[in-house]
């Protein structure tokens, strides 16, 4: 798997890729908007609101998009986008702890919201180089969580203290979610109740490092090794392909008009200067087995 194309550059960060409705959202953070490009290429701004500044995004079963917002200083919430163009709160989080970091949403409308527990850019910047100690060891740790927000709005909080939760995933049957323990360098799998509640924790691939992360038809995953190639593992830590890049790829995607184009959000990573740079791209290859699953 060679043949990778740059569909964008120039970008900042880029995290977050949805294939909806024909193209690949996805979040441009630094430059507080969402952005779509198809297949051959051709890009545009969806959401410009400095009001919403989005981090992740995804959609209901009905269509309608969810934003939990960039700045979360002003209250943490659940955006929802109705037909007319107004933004609602689909869930108040401010119970939940600080970092909100990614959403999934099921195909029942069930919302998988998690966060590291903790600031993450000020735990980055800080980090010493010299200290030994694991990450979850160091100064200004706290465990991660996986919040559920049933179609009602409500939140139910479900910690499972998880080392700084990143991508999530869900299958095809809505029966088990997968989460990127970034800082643990695992994939953990929950099975999911009837009532979108998690349990039956249990690694699903080991020895990598996780970031955003998709499904494939044959139950792959999808992800970053940790360094700069995009893997494809295998339930039990089998890596199965690996498409190696020029700079760490932060998310991917499946997507295109077979789910068969695999979508590559990749930038180098300056914890002192995070969105400074223009490092970003989007990039594209073709992957051997199909999309399936959410998101």
């Amino acid at each position: 798997m060679t043949d990778v194309r740059v569909l964008i550059d120039g970008l900042r960060i880029v995290e977050s890729p949805r294939w909806h409705d024909g193209r690949l959202w996805f979040c441009h953070w630094g430059a507080g908007v969402a952005m779509a490009v198809d297949v051959e290429g051709r890009a545009e701004v969806v959401l410009d609101d400095p009001a919403v500044d989005p981090h992740t995004i995804g959609w209901l079963p009905d269509g309608r998009l969810l934003v939990v917002p960039k700045n979360q200083d002003a209250g943490r919430r659940l955006l929802r986008r109705e037909p007319d163009g107004t933004w609602v709160a689909h869930a108040d989080l401010s119970g939940l702890p600080a970092g909100l970091n990614e959403l999934v949403v099921d195909g029942r409308g069930n919302v998988y919201v998690n966060g590291a527990g903790f600031g993450l850019l000020e735990f980055m910047r800080d980090l010493d180089p010299d200290d030994p100690r694991p990450l979850t060891q160091r100064p200004g740790y706290a465990p991660g969580f996986i919040a559920l927000i049933t179609a009602d709005g409500a939140v139910h909080q479900q910690r499972f203290d998880i080392a700084f939760p990143n991508g999530m995933a869900v299958t095809a049957d809505n029966g088990t979610l997968i989460v990127s323990e970034s800082f643990a360098g695992c994939l953990t799998a929950f099975d999911i109740a009837a009532d979108g509640s998690l349990g039956n924790r249990r690694v699903f691939a080991g020895g990598i490092g996780p970031d955003g992360i998709c499904l494939d038809a044959d139950g792959a995953v999808w992800t970053s090794d940790g360094g700069t190639a995009a893997v494809r593992v295998a339930e039990g830590g089998e890596i199965l392909d690996r498409v190696e890049l020029d700079r760490p790829p932060f998310a991917v995607m499946l997507g295109g008009d077979d789910g068969r184009t695999l979508f590559m959000l990749a930038a180098q990573w300056n914890p002192q200067d995070p969105f400074g740079g223009t490092t970003g791209r989007v990039l594209a290859t073709t992957a051997p087995a199909p999309h399936v699953g959410w998101p």
